[in-house]
Protein backbone atom coordinates (compact mmCIF):
# COMPACT_ATOMS: atom_id res chain seq x y z
CA UNK A 1 0.00 0.00 0.00
CA UNK A 2 2.87 2.34 0.84
CA UNK A 3 4.35 1.75 -2.61
CA UNK A 4 1.05 2.69 -4.23
CA UNK A 5 0.91 5.86 -2.14
CA UNK A 6 4.47 6.82 -3.13
CA UNK A 7 3.80 6.66 -6.86
CA UNK A 8 1.49 9.71 -7.14
CA UNK A 9 3.83 11.64 -4.84
CA UNK A 10 6.78 10.86 -7.09
CA UNK A 11 4.71 11.80 -10.10
CA UNK A 12 3.78 15.14 -8.57
CA UNK A 13 7.37 15.81 -7.57
CA UNK A 14 8.59 14.88 -11.02
CA UNK A 15 6.09 17.20 -12.67
CA UNK A 16 6.98 20.03 -10.31
CA UNK A 17 10.69 19.53 -11.00
CA UNK A 18 10.03 19.41 -14.75
CA UNK A 19 8.06 22.65 -14.49
CA UNK A 20 10.94 24.39 -12.67
CA UNK A 21 13.39 23.13 -15.31
CA UNK A 22 11.09 24.33 -18.11
CA UNK A 23 10.75 27.80 -16.61
CA UNK A 24 14.48 28.23 -15.96
CA UNK A 25 15.32 27.15 -19.51
CA UNK A 26 12.67 29.42 -20.98
CA UNK A 27 14.09 32.48 -19.20
CA UNK A 28 17.18 32.09 -21.36
CA UNK A 29 15.55 31.57 -24.75
CA UNK A 30 15.60 35.22 -25.83
CA UNK A 31 17.94 37.16 -23.57
CA UNK A 32 20.91 36.22 -25.79
CA UNK A 33 19.16 38.20 -28.53
CA UNK A 34 17.36 40.99 -26.69
CA UNK A 35 20.48 42.01 -24.77
CA UNK A 36 22.15 43.03 -28.06
CA UNK A 37 19.64 45.58 -29.41
CA UNK A 38 19.90 48.23 -26.66
CA UNK A 39 23.72 48.38 -27.00
CA UNK A 40 23.94 47.72 -30.73
CA UNK A 41 25.41 51.19 -31.34
CA UNK A 42 28.16 50.51 -28.78
CA UNK A 43 28.82 47.04 -30.22
CA UNK A 44 29.11 48.47 -33.73
CA UNK A 45 31.46 51.21 -32.57
CA UNK A 46 33.57 48.79 -30.52
CA UNK A 47 33.90 46.21 -33.29
CA UNK A 48 33.76 48.51 -36.32
CA UNK A 49 30.57 46.78 -37.47
CA UNK A 50 28.71 48.09 -40.54
CA UNK A 51 24.92 48.34 -40.83
CA UNK A 52 24.90 45.36 -43.19
CA UNK A 53 26.85 43.21 -40.74
CA UNK A 54 24.57 44.42 -37.95
CA UNK A 55 21.65 43.23 -40.06
CA UNK A 56 23.42 39.88 -40.42
CA UNK A 57 23.76 39.78 -36.63
CA UNK A 58 19.99 40.06 -36.28
CA UNK A 59 19.65 37.14 -38.73
CA UNK A 60 22.05 34.81 -36.92
CA UNK A 61 19.26 33.62 -34.57
CA UNK A 62 16.94 32.56 -37.38
CA UNK A 63 19.79 30.85 -39.28
CA UNK A 64 20.78 28.85 -36.20
CA UNK A 65 17.20 28.03 -35.25
CA UNK A 66 16.46 26.80 -38.78
CA UNK A 67 19.57 24.68 -39.29
CA UNK A 68 20.23 23.31 -35.79
CA UNK A 69 16.55 22.97 -34.89
CA UNK A 70 16.00 20.45 -37.67
CA UNK A 71 18.60 18.17 -36.04
CA UNK A 72 16.82 18.11 -32.68
CA UNK A 73 14.39 15.19 -33.36
CA UNK A 74 17.21 12.88 -34.47
CA UNK A 75 19.33 13.80 -31.45
CA UNK A 76 16.33 13.37 -29.13
CA UNK A 77 15.58 9.90 -30.53
CA UNK A 78 19.15 8.79 -29.88
CA UNK A 79 19.90 10.52 -26.58
CA UNK A 80 16.61 11.70 -25.12
CA UNK A 81 15.20 15.21 -24.96
CA UNK A 82 16.59 16.10 -21.52
CA UNK A 83 20.24 15.28 -22.39
CA UNK A 84 19.93 17.26 -25.63
CA UNK A 85 18.41 20.21 -23.79
CA UNK A 86 21.22 20.02 -21.20
CA UNK A 87 23.75 20.09 -24.05
CA UNK A 88 21.98 23.08 -25.54
CA UNK A 89 22.21 24.93 -22.24
CA UNK A 90 25.96 24.20 -22.09
CA UNK A 91 26.41 25.71 -25.55
CA UNK A 92 24.43 28.74 -24.45
CA UNK A 93 26.59 29.30 -21.36
CA UNK A 94 29.80 29.04 -23.41
CA UNK A 95 28.61 31.34 -26.17
CA UNK A 96 27.23 34.04 -23.88
CA UNK A 97 30.35 34.05 -21.72
CA UNK A 98 32.82 34.27 -24.61
CA UNK A 99 31.21 36.43 -27.32
CA UNK A 100 31.47 39.86 -25.63
CA UNK A 101 35.25 39.49 -25.54
CA UNK A 102 35.63 38.71 -29.24
CA UNK A 103 38.18 41.06 -30.86
CA UNK A 104 36.23 41.46 -34.11
CA UNK A 105 32.85 41.19 -35.80
CA UNK A 106 33.45 37.75 -37.34
CA UNK A 107 34.26 36.03 -34.04
CA UNK A 108 31.42 37.88 -32.30
CA UNK A 109 29.03 36.45 -34.92
CA UNK A 110 30.51 32.96 -34.58
CA UNK A 111 30.21 32.90 -30.77
CA UNK A 112 26.69 34.27 -31.05
CA UNK A 113 25.95 31.32 -33.32
CA UNK A 114 27.28 28.90 -30.67
CA UNK A 115 24.93 30.34 -28.05
CA UNK A 116 22.01 30.40 -30.44
CA UNK A 117 22.62 26.81 -31.57
CA UNK A 118 22.05 25.81 -27.97
CA UNK A 119 18.84 27.81 -27.87
CA UNK A 120 17.69 26.16 -31.10
CA UNK A 121 17.86 22.69 -29.54
CA UNK A 122 15.92 23.83 -26.49
CA UNK A 123 13.35 25.69 -28.61
CA UNK A 124 12.34 22.59 -30.55
CA UNK A 125 12.24 20.13 -27.66
CA UNK A 126 10.44 22.10 -24.94
CA UNK A 127 6.95 21.67 -26.53
CA UNK A 128 7.42 17.88 -26.46
CA UNK A 129 8.43 18.01 -22.78
CA UNK A 130 5.23 19.97 -22.10
CA UNK A 131 3.14 17.42 -24.04
CA UNK A 132 4.81 14.52 -22.23
CA UNK A 133 4.64 15.83 -18.64
CA UNK A 134 1.48 17.96 -18.87
CA UNK A 135 -0.76 16.41 -21.56
CA UNK A 136 -3.97 17.90 -20.15
CA UNK A 137 -2.47 21.33 -19.38
CA UNK A 138 -0.66 22.13 -22.62
CA UNK A 139 -2.00 25.67 -22.98
CA UNK A 140 -1.46 26.67 -19.36
CA UNK A 141 2.09 25.29 -19.10
CA UNK A 142 3.05 26.70 -22.50
CA UNK A 143 1.74 30.05 -21.31
CA UNK A 144 3.79 29.78 -18.13
CA UNK A 145 7.07 29.11 -19.89
CA UNK A 146 6.22 31.81 -22.43
CA UNK A 147 5.88 34.19 -19.49
CA UNK A 148 9.33 33.11 -18.27
CA UNK A 149 10.71 33.61 -21.77
CA UNK A 150 9.32 37.14 -21.91
CA UNK A 151 10.59 37.96 -18.43
CA UNK A 152 14.08 36.95 -19.51
CA UNK A 153 13.80 38.95 -22.72
CA UNK A 154 12.47 41.98 -20.83
CA UNK A 155 15.16 41.83 -18.16
CA UNK A 156 17.91 41.70 -20.77
CA UNK A 157 16.39 44.53 -22.81
CA UNK A 158 15.85 46.80 -19.81
CA UNK A 159 18.97 46.02 -17.78
CA UNK A 160 21.75 45.75 -20.37
CA UNK A 161 22.19 49.53 -20.75
CA UNK A 162 22.23 50.18 -16.95
CA UNK A 163 24.63 47.25 -16.47
CA UNK A 164 26.86 48.60 -19.20
CA UNK A 165 26.83 52.02 -17.53
CA UNK A 166 27.64 50.48 -14.13
CA UNK A 167 30.53 48.41 -15.45
CA UNK A 168 31.66 51.17 -17.80
CA UNK A 169 32.01 48.58 -20.56
CA UNK A 170 29.41 47.05 -22.88
CA UNK A 171 31.39 43.80 -22.94
CA UNK A 172 30.84 43.19 -19.23
CA UNK A 173 27.23 44.36 -19.44
CA UNK A 174 26.57 41.82 -22.19
CA UNK A 175 28.63 38.97 -20.74
CA UNK A 176 26.91 38.87 -17.35
CA UNK A 177 23.86 37.17 -18.93
CA UNK A 178 25.85 33.93 -19.07
CA UNK A 179 25.11 33.61 -15.34
CA UNK A 180 21.39 33.21 -16.03
CA UNK A 181 22.08 30.31 -18.39
CA UNK A 182 24.45 28.75 -15.86
CA UNK A 183 21.72 28.78 -13.18
CA UNK A 184 19.31 26.96 -15.54
CA UNK A 185 21.76 24.16 -16.33
CA UNK A 186 21.73 21.92 -13.17
CA UNK A 187 18.03 20.84 -13.36
CA UNK A 188 18.51 19.63 -16.92
CA UNK A 189 21.69 17.78 -16.00
CA UNK A 190 19.67 15.96 -13.34
CA UNK A 191 16.79 15.26 -15.73
CA UNK A 192 19.28 14.00 -18.32
CA UNK A 193 20.08 11.11 -15.99
CA UNK A 194 16.51 9.84 -16.40
CA UNK A 195 16.10 8.64 -19.96
CA UNK A 196 12.35 8.26 -19.36
CA UNK A 197 12.05 12.04 -19.16
CA UNK A 198 12.00 12.10 -22.96
CA UNK A 199 9.18 10.94 -25.21
CA UNK A 200 10.38 8.24 -27.57
CA UNK A 201 8.76 7.53 -30.91
CA UNK A 202 6.18 4.78 -30.85
CA UNK A 203 7.93 1.78 -32.41
CA UNK A 204 4.61 0.08 -33.17
CA UNK A 205 3.64 2.69 -35.73
CA UNK A 206 5.63 4.25 -38.59
CA UNK A 207 6.80 7.85 -38.11
CA UNK A 208 4.38 10.51 -39.30
CA UNK A 209 5.66 12.49 -42.30
CA UNK A 210 4.60 15.91 -41.18
CA UNK A 211 5.84 17.51 -44.39
CA UNK A 212 2.82 15.98 -46.15
CA UNK A 213 0.34 17.55 -43.74
CA UNK A 214 -1.25 20.91 -44.73
CA UNK A 215 -1.57 21.96 -41.09
CA UNK A 216 2.19 21.49 -40.65
CA UNK A 217 2.88 23.86 -43.53
CA UNK A 218 0.39 26.38 -42.18
CA UNK A 219 2.17 26.26 -38.81
CA UNK A 220 5.55 26.62 -40.52
CA UNK A 221 4.49 29.69 -42.51
CA UNK A 222 2.85 31.24 -39.46
CA UNK A 223 5.96 30.53 -37.40
CA UNK A 224 8.11 32.09 -40.12
CA UNK A 225 6.02 35.24 -40.39
CA UNK A 226 5.81 35.82 -36.63
CA UNK A 227 9.55 35.13 -36.33
CA UNK A 228 10.28 37.73 -39.01
CA UNK A 229 8.25 40.27 -37.08
CA UNK A 230 9.76 39.31 -33.73
CA UNK A 231 13.38 39.49 -34.87
CA UNK A 232 12.88 42.76 -36.70
CA UNK A 233 11.46 44.14 -33.45
CA UNK A 234 14.31 42.66 -31.41
CA UNK A 235 17.01 43.75 -33.82
CA UNK A 236 15.81 47.16 -34.94
CA UNK A 237 13.09 48.63 -32.70
CA UNK A 238 15.47 50.33 -30.23
CA UNK A 239 17.43 51.78 -33.17
CA UNK A 240 14.23 53.01 -34.85
CA UNK A 241 13.35 54.90 -31.68
CA UNK A 242 16.88 56.26 -31.27
CA UNK A 243 16.95 57.45 -34.89
CA UNK A 244 13.66 59.26 -34.21
CA UNK A 245 15.41 61.34 -31.55
CA UNK A 246 14.63 59.36 -28.40
CA UNK A 247 17.38 58.62 -25.86
CA UNK A 248 19.05 55.24 -25.60
CA UNK A 249 17.54 54.74 -22.14
CA UNK A 250 13.99 55.53 -23.29
CA UNK A 251 14.41 53.36 -26.39
CA UNK A 252 15.48 50.49 -24.13
CA UNK A 253 12.51 50.99 -21.81
CA UNK A 254 10.08 51.12 -24.75
CA UNK A 255 11.56 47.92 -26.13
CA UNK A 256 11.31 46.34 -22.67
CA UNK A 257 7.64 47.37 -22.56
CA UNK A 258 7.06 45.52 -25.82
CA UNK A 259 8.59 42.40 -24.29
CA UNK A 260 6.97 42.86 -20.87
CA UNK A 261 3.47 42.86 -22.34
CA UNK A 262 4.07 39.28 -23.35
CA UNK A 263 4.09 38.24 -19.68
CA UNK A 264 0.39 38.65 -18.83
CA UNK A 265 -0.84 38.48 -22.42
CA UNK A 266 1.14 35.36 -23.33
CA UNK A 267 -0.05 33.51 -20.24
CA UNK A 268 -3.69 34.44 -20.75
CA UNK A 269 -3.64 33.85 -24.49
CA UNK A 270 -2.04 30.39 -24.23
CA UNK A 271 -4.49 29.32 -21.52
CA UNK A 272 -7.44 30.42 -23.66
CA UNK A 273 -5.95 28.93 -26.84
CA UNK A 274 -5.52 25.58 -25.10
CA UNK A 275 -9.20 25.43 -24.19
CA UNK A 276 -10.85 26.41 -27.48
CA UNK A 277 -11.22 24.18 -30.51
CA UNK A 278 -9.92 26.74 -33.01
CA UNK A 279 -7.25 29.39 -32.56
CA UNK A 280 -7.84 31.02 -35.96
CA UNK A 281 -9.67 34.07 -34.61
CA UNK A 282 -6.88 34.77 -32.12
CA UNK A 283 -4.24 34.61 -34.87
CA UNK A 284 -6.19 36.99 -37.11
CA UNK A 285 -6.70 39.51 -34.28
CA UNK A 286 -2.99 39.53 -33.42
CA UNK A 287 -2.13 40.25 -37.05
CA UNK A 288 -4.44 43.27 -37.08
CA UNK A 289 -2.67 44.67 -34.01
CA UNK A 290 0.61 44.20 -35.89
CA UNK A 291 -0.65 46.19 -38.87
CA UNK A 292 -1.65 49.03 -36.53
CA UNK A 293 1.69 49.03 -34.68
CA UNK A 294 3.92 48.99 -37.76
CA UNK A 295 1.74 51.60 -39.46
CA UNK A 296 2.20 53.87 -36.45
CA UNK A 297 5.97 53.51 -36.58
CA UNK A 298 5.85 54.19 -40.33
CA UNK A 299 3.90 57.42 -39.77
CA UNK A 300 6.09 58.76 -36.91
CA UNK A 301 7.91 56.68 -34.26
CA UNK A 302 8.08 59.65 -31.86
CA UNK A 303 4.42 60.67 -32.21
CA UNK A 304 3.06 57.99 -29.88
CA UNK A 305 6.02 55.74 -28.99
CA UNK A 306 4.27 54.08 -26.06
CA UNK A 307 1.23 53.17 -28.16
CA UNK A 308 3.38 51.64 -30.91
CA UNK A 309 5.34 49.68 -28.28
CA UNK A 310 2.08 48.33 -26.81
CA UNK A 311 0.66 47.32 -30.18
CA UNK A 312 3.86 45.52 -31.14
CA UNK A 313 3.92 43.86 -27.74
CA UNK A 314 0.49 42.43 -28.48
CA UNK A 315 1.47 41.04 -31.89
CA UNK A 316 4.55 39.45 -30.31
CA UNK A 317 2.26 37.08 -28.40
CA UNK A 318 1.95 35.19 -31.69
CA UNK A 319 4.97 33.24 -30.43
CA UNK A 320 3.29 31.57 -27.43
CA UNK A 321 0.23 31.09 -29.62
CA UNK A 322 2.13 29.13 -32.25
CA UNK A 323 3.89 27.05 -29.56
CA UNK A 324 0.51 26.16 -28.12
CA UNK A 325 -0.84 25.29 -31.56
CA UNK A 326 2.16 23.04 -32.27
CA UNK A 327 1.53 21.07 -29.06
CA UNK A 328 -2.21 20.85 -29.77
CA UNK A 329 -1.87 19.76 -33.40
CA UNK A 330 0.23 16.68 -32.51
CA UNK A 331 -1.56 13.68 -30.98
CA UNK A 332 1.52 12.29 -29.18
CA UNK A 333 4.74 13.77 -27.70
CA UNK A 334 6.78 12.04 -30.42
CA UNK A 335 4.65 13.63 -33.13
CA UNK A 336 4.98 17.01 -31.40
CA UNK A 337 8.78 16.70 -31.58
CA UNK A 338 8.60 16.19 -35.36
CA UNK A 339 5.97 18.87 -35.83
CA UNK A 340 7.92 21.33 -33.66
CA UNK A 341 11.14 20.69 -35.59
CA UNK A 342 9.39 21.04 -38.95
CA UNK A 343 7.40 24.17 -38.06
CA UNK A 344 10.34 25.88 -36.40
CA UNK A 345 12.98 24.72 -38.88
CA UNK A 346 11.03 25.67 -42.00
CA UNK A 347 9.61 28.72 -40.25
CA UNK A 348 13.02 30.09 -39.39
CA UNK A 349 14.22 29.43 -42.96
CA UNK A 350 11.33 31.59 -44.13
CA UNK A 351 12.34 34.26 -41.61
CA UNK A 352 16.05 34.42 -42.51
CA UNK A 353 15.79 37.18 -45.18
CA UNK A 354 13.62 39.48 -43.06
CA UNK A 355 16.10 41.23 -40.73
CA UNK A 356 18.74 41.40 -43.49
CA UNK A 357 16.22 42.96 -45.90
CA UNK A 358 15.17 45.52 -43.31
CA UNK A 359 18.79 46.53 -42.67
CA UNK A 360 19.55 46.71 -46.40
CA UNK A 361 16.45 48.81 -47.09
CA UNK A 362 17.42 51.18 -44.29
CA UNK A 363 20.91 51.58 -45.76
CA UNK A 364 19.53 52.06 -49.27
CA UNK A 365 16.86 54.63 -48.35
CA UNK A 366 18.47 56.30 -45.34
CA UNK A 367 15.30 55.91 -43.29
CA UNK A 368 12.80 53.49 -41.82
CA UNK A 369 9.67 54.13 -43.92
CA UNK A 370 10.39 51.56 -46.64
CA UNK A 371 11.37 48.82 -44.16
CA UNK A 372 8.28 49.48 -42.05
CA UNK A 373 6.02 49.42 -45.11
CA UNK A 374 7.37 45.94 -45.84
CA UNK A 375 6.53 44.87 -42.28
CA UNK A 376 2.95 46.10 -42.68
CA UNK A 377 2.63 44.04 -45.87
CA UNK A 378 4.05 40.90 -44.21
CA UNK A 379 1.23 40.91 -41.69
CA UNK A 380 -1.12 39.72 -44.48
CA UNK A 381 0.51 36.28 -45.01
CA UNK A 382 0.88 35.98 -41.22
CA UNK A 383 -2.86 36.46 -40.77
CA UNK A 384 -3.64 34.00 -43.59
CA UNK A 385 -1.33 31.26 -42.30
CA UNK A 386 -2.55 31.78 -38.73
CA UNK A 387 -6.13 31.27 -39.83
CA UNK A 388 -5.36 27.87 -41.38
CA UNK A 389 -2.92 26.79 -38.62
CA UNK A 390 -5.52 27.54 -35.96
CA UNK A 391 -8.22 25.24 -37.35
CA UNK A 392 -9.17 22.20 -35.28
CA UNK A 393 -6.90 19.57 -36.90
CA UNK A 394 -4.48 16.97 -35.48
CA UNK A 395 -1.62 14.93 -36.88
Amino acid sequence: MAVLDEQPTRSRRGRAFALVALVLAAVNLRLAVTSVGPVLTEIRDGLGMSSTVAGLLTSVPVVCFASVGLLAPRLARRLGAAPVIAGGMLLLVAGLAARPFAPGSALFLLLSAVALAGIALVNVLLPSVVKDHFPTQVGTVTGLYSVALNLGATAAAAATVPLTSSFGDWRLGLGCWALAALIALPPWLLMARERSATPAPDASTPPVRVSRQPVAWALAVYFGMQSTSAYVIIGWLPQIYRDAGLSAELAGVLFATTSLLGVPLGMALSAVAGKVRSQSGIAVALGLFGIAGYSGLWADPAAAPWLWAILLGIVNTAFPLVLTMIALRGRTPATVVRLSAFAQGVGYLIAIPGPILIGALHDATGGWRAPLAVMVALMVPQITAGFFAGRNRQI
